[in-house]
C-alpha cells in the first residue's frame, strides 16, 4: 500500500526557539512514527522543523522528506530534507505541495494561505493547528459553501496538538481518498480525443 504524503505548510520565518518550530518538530517525528510521508516547501521555519523531526522517528528511512523548492536552485533548502526538487515555480509550486493527500498548516502568511485555498480547491484533507497566522485565522471552518466531497462533515479541522493531525487523519482520511480531476482527465475519462 502507498505511503500518504502529508504535505506541511507553514511560516519560513519561525525563529527556532519559538513554539511553533517545536511543534512543527515533534509533528514531523510523529507523522513519520505513524508511517506517513513527508511534504513541503523544503525551505526554512517550519518546513525545516518537520523535516528535522523527521529525521528523529526510529521509523524514518532516506527518501520520507520531499522538499518542493520555488526556485532552479537546490542550494536553498534546508540540510534536513532528503529528496530536493527544485521546481523554477516561485509560488505557483505551492499547487503542488497542496496536491498532497492531506494538508497540515502551521501559521502561515500569504504563501500559506495561497497553499490552504489550492488545497481546499483539490478536495484535499486540510488540517490546520489553531496557532497565530493563516492556519489559526481558517482552523474550523469551511471556505467556502461548496460541496467538496460526498460528506457533511467537511471542513478545515482544528489542531490543539501533534496527536489530534494524526488522528483526524485516521478518522476522515477515507472521506478524501479522491482526487480533483482536472481537464485533462475529464477528457480522457470522458474519451475525447485531443
Amino acid at each position: 500500500m502507498r505511503k500518504l504524503n502529508i504535505g506541511v505548510i507553514g511560516d519560513a520565518g519561525v525563529d527556532r526557539e519559538s513554539s511553533v518550530y517545536h511543534l512543527s518538530i515533534r509533528l514531523g517525528t510523529m507523522l513519520i512514527d505513524h508511517g506517513y510521508r513527508i511534504f513541503s516547501g523544503g525551505m526554512s521555519g517550519v518546513m525545516e522543523a518537520i523535516a528535522k523531526g523527521a529525521k528523529q522517528s526510529k521509523k524514518y528511512k532516506e527518501g520520507m522528506c520531499i522538499g518542493i523548492l520555488p526556485t532552479f536552485d537546490p542550494q536553498i533548502s534546508n540540510k534536513y530534507v532528503d529528496v530536493v526538487i527544485p521546481t523554477g515555480l516561485d509560488t505557483y509550486r505551492n499547487a503542488i505541495v497542496a496536491n498532497s493527500d492531506v494538508v497540515v498548516a502551521i501559521g502561515g502568511r500569504a504563501g500559506t494561505l495561497s497553499e490552504i485555498a489550492y488545497a481546499w480547491t483539490f478536495k484535499r484533507m486540510i488540517i490546520a493547528f489553531n496557532v497565530e497566522g493563516w492556519s489559526g485565522k481558517l482552523a474550523d471552518t469551511r471556505i467556502d459553501d461548496r460541496q467538496r466531497i460526498p460528506w457533511t462533515g467537511d471542513k478545515i479541522f482544528k489542531a490543539e496538538v501533534e496527536s489530534d493531525v494524526i488522528n483526524y487523519i485516521s478518522k476522515y482520511f477515507k472521506h478524501y481518498n479522491i482526487r480533483y480531476k482536472g481537464l485533462y482527465s475529464a477528457l480522457i475519462e470522458n474519451n475525447y480525443e485531443l
